[in-house]
């Protein structure tokens, strides 16, 4: 009878690791640890998939162990001498990584934001908040939506906008920002930034940032409170009135779930006061939610994450911030009676500087949120 030896037993221990290595598809590493045991054992023993996570993903890094809850896993670390243990451990990382990078390399973007948490400034809250920059409209109810910075004599004062994003476990891959262009100033002035850069990360605890959206922008700066895991490059932006589009050079896996925006720089001065103000009128981000397949935990005091995978919930979608959460929070209901207000002393002519027949071009329907 022939006996077969697999190729693989022929080959240098070093030469098979740097081949396997520097496949940089995550669906050619699967392939080749299905080829036979003797691959699948040298691919699980060495941690390939792990390794292609890291590669692709240098995030992953604060990861210090991964875990099945609904398995009944818990820590995946080398404890004990027990060969099944260690085995066991070693087929539990290859499994939840393996659906790890595939996620990460394998999606259609969406919006992934879900809140507006704060900015360094504002320079008449509620009304130029940070939350308007949900708003894709320009105007909503024939007032400018818009966010604006205190106003500054020096150019080079920095302003930063944070945001929640959909889940804790995000892959980002483009950002996009649309300064404000003020229609309703002299010249109409367009109040962008010179530049902009990006960061992503965790809160420093817990419990420095409310859990409700509802109870959320915040009216102070909350910059202190965030571990920035990632920093973008910087990006230039143009001083123009239209959503400018930022793309990362590569994906970048956001743990934690927050975004912060800095915008660098000043170049436009409002004539009134004679000082620089940053003005953005909305902001994408694009990417995909890992939730509810994937979810993290904080380890403190170490600032590590536990990562969670979830295999019967890997086909569900994720799930969809419902609009009411934003509809019931106590600031928008102020702005939305403020908005009804205006609406009548419009039909009742009282705003005589207005046109109430002009109406935005793009659209005819009133933006109130139904209570």
């Amino acid at each position: 009878m022939e006996t077969r030896t697999d190729f693989l037993q022929w080959l240098q221990f070093d030469m098979v690791l740097k081949i396997l290595m520097s496949l940089d598809d995550p669906c050619d590493l699967i392939r080749a640890s299905v080829l036979s045991r003797c691959w699948h054992h040298f691919v699980i023993a060495n941690g390939l998939c792990k390794q292609l996570c890291l590669r692709l993903f240098p995030q992953i890094s604060s990861v210090a162990y991964v875990t099945e809850p609904s398995c009944g896993t818990k820590e995946s670390a080398h404890v004990g001498s027990s060969n099944s243990v260690e085995l066991e451990t070693f087929e539990r990382e290859h499994r939840v990584y393996a659906f790890l990078v595939q996620a990460l390399t394998t999606f259609t973007a969406s919006d992934c934001v879900a809140g507006a948490i704060s900015a360094s400034s504002t320079d008449n809250y509620p009304k130029e908040s940070i939350r308007n920059t949900l708003n894709p409209r320009n105007r909503v109810l024939r007032r400018a939506s818009y966010w604006s910075s205190k106003g500054q004599r020096d150019p080079a004062v920095p302003e930063t906008l944070i945001y929640k994003l959909i889940a804790d476990v995000c892959v980002i891959t483009e950002i996009s920002v649309q300064p404000f262009q003020a229609y309703f100033q002299s010249g109409e002035p367009i109040y962008s930034a010179k530049s902009v850069r990006f960061r992503m990360g965790h809160p420093r605890s817990p419990t420095v940032i409310p859990n409700d959206l509802r109870d959320l922008p915040l009216q102070l700066p909350a910059d202190d409170k965030f571990i920035w895991t990632y920093t973008s490059q910087e990006f230039s932006m143009a001083q123009e009135n239209s959503l400018q589009k930022f793309k990362l050079p590569e994906p970048v896996l956001c743990i934690g779930g927050y975004l912060q925006i800095e915008l660098l720089g000043r170049v436009q001065k409002q004539e009134m006061d004679d000082l620089y103000y940053i003005c953005i009128a909305h902001v994408e981000v694009l990417g995909r939610s890992l939730f509810p397949a994937f979810d993290v935990e904080v380890l403190e005091p170490s600032g590590k994450f536990a990562l969670k995978y979830y295999p019967e919930a890997q086909n569900r979608p994720p799930p969809v911030l419902p609009y009411s959460q934003h509809a019931n929070s106590p600031n928008l209901l102020q702005e939305n009676l403020r908005g009804l207000e205006q609406l009548l002393n419009i039909l009742h002519g009282n705003e005589p500087d207005l046109d109430p027949y002009d109406w935005d071009d793009d659209y005819n329907d009133i933006d109130l949120v139904l209570m």
